[in-house]
């Protein structure tokens, strides 16, 4: 179906149930209990979860086929939102030809950018990623202040011309983002028993963007281009030595790669009209990374695992604060309240960092190949498990001779 064989097939199917019944699956605690503070299901959140999946998805394309790590995939990424504002700006609050835009730009940058960086291979090449990214943040923040509004950062204003449909709302303020008359902000919310549903027009945008942008990587994989790939990172070396030339294989991943980083920056865009330096910076470049290996780098669902996995950490464990640790402990005695609480503080609120350093050393260390490794190994001991009982079962049906 689609194109695809049964088994990407079956976990196509599964992303889009995941995206579909997202707003359910993040808020399985009543919004009075305790275990409330662990819900995610409010559309900012759910929003990154989406986006940063496809940044991540988009880096995987790059990475986890051709081997090539790139630490400046920032610089795409705020690329695609400067160029999606500017468009929110100029031409119409429409978030369709923002997104276009956003993917078109930070391709062409992509291209520039790869053209040059990927005359190198191995450190090398990450060292130059890294020395463009960085140059683009600096010029983001400083030298191209008219263009990209500095540390300020740049966003809609009531001057701005909007030559499709104006610069005002009915109501003379900055008109919101929208797509054909539903602003990306609207949501609804269904009540059910103590638990709270919201369903986010800009959340399920952003969902549908990620299910096409997941597809496509599917075909990528498959494809004899995601072959060559592949052979790339296992030895480009030596496809060298054939006559092959390796490097518009490797161009045309990191545009496209890049490409995905710009629908990402777009869409962030698009959910709040603001584009700001800081999305260029390195760590940005390196959170993506994290993403990618935390999942399973070469994976096809790793990425997105990774990219929810630390944006529901940095959202929720972040805001865990001593209050909440105290209420946590409040059946304790005081003095043993006050040692729990003392003990668990470094890890959770601004510590969170701490705690995500240390499962991100587990992964490495215990599973090389990421969420993906650690899913397939419990799939392979029930199935192991499921074999021995029938093999029992069998056994106890053969008569006796």
């Amino acid at each position: 179906m689609f194109g695809l064989n049964a088994k990407d097939t079956r976990l196509f199917f599964i992303v889009i149930a995941l995206v579909a019944f997202a707003p359910f699956l993040m808020n399985p605690f009543p919004t009075d209990s305790a275990m409330a503070q662990f819900n995610a299901g409010y559309p900012d959140l759910m929003q990154r979860f989406v986006i940063f999946g496809i940044f991540a998805i988009g880096f995987n394309i790059l990475f986890g086929l051709t081997g090539y790590l790139s630490f400046g995939h920032a610089a795409f990424l705020g690329a695609g939102s400067y160029a999606a504002v500017w468009m929110l700006k100029l031409l119409t609050i429409n978030v369709i030809p923002a997104i276009m835009i956003s993917v078109i730009v930070a391709g062409v940058f992509a291209l520039l950018i790869g053209f040059i960086s990927l005359r190198r291979s191995g450190i090398y090449f990450s060292i130059l990623t890294l020395a463009f990214a960085q140059m683009a943040f600096a010029l983001a923040a400083s030298v191209l202040t008219p263009i990209t509004g500095g540390e300020t950062g740049l966003q809609t204003a009531l001057s701005d011309p909007r030559i499709l449909d104006g610069a005002r709302d009915a109501g003379g303020n900055i008109p919101a983002p929208g797509l054909w008359g539903m602003e990306m902000r609207d949501s609804a919310e269904w009540v059910v028993s103590g638990w709270q549903f919201t369903f986010n027009v800009g959340y399920y945008l952003a969902g549908l963007c990620m299910i096409l942008a997941f597809y496509l990587s599917i075909r990528i994989f498959r494809s004899p281009f995601g072959m060559m790939l592949r052979a790339v990172k296992s030895n480009q070396q030596r496809m060298n030595y054939t006559g092959l030339n390796t490097r518009p294989y490797t161009l045309a991943a990191f545009v496209i790669s890049g490409m995905y980083a710009g629908l990402a920056g777009g869409l962030m865009a698009a959910m709040d009209p603001l584009a700001g330096a800081e999305r260029m910076q390195w760590t940005a470049s390196g959170e993506v990374v994290l993403m990618t290996i935390l999942g399973g780098a070469g994976t096809l669902i790793g990425p997105v695992l990774g990219a929810g996995f630390i944006k529901y950490f940095e959202n929720i464990f972040s805001k865990i604060n001593d209050n909440v640790l105290h209420q946590w402990f409040a059946f304790m005695p005081d003095g043993i309240e006050d040692f729990l609480v003392t003990i668990v503080h470094p890890f959770v609120g601004k510590g969170w960092h701490l705690t995500l350093g240390l499962m991100f050393m587990a992964v490495v260390i215990f599973l090389p190949g990421g969420l993906v490794e650690g899913g397939q190994r419990i799939a392979r001991l029930f199935g192991r498990k499921k074999k021995a009982a029938d093999k029992e079962t069998d056994a106890s049906k053969t008569p006796a001779e």
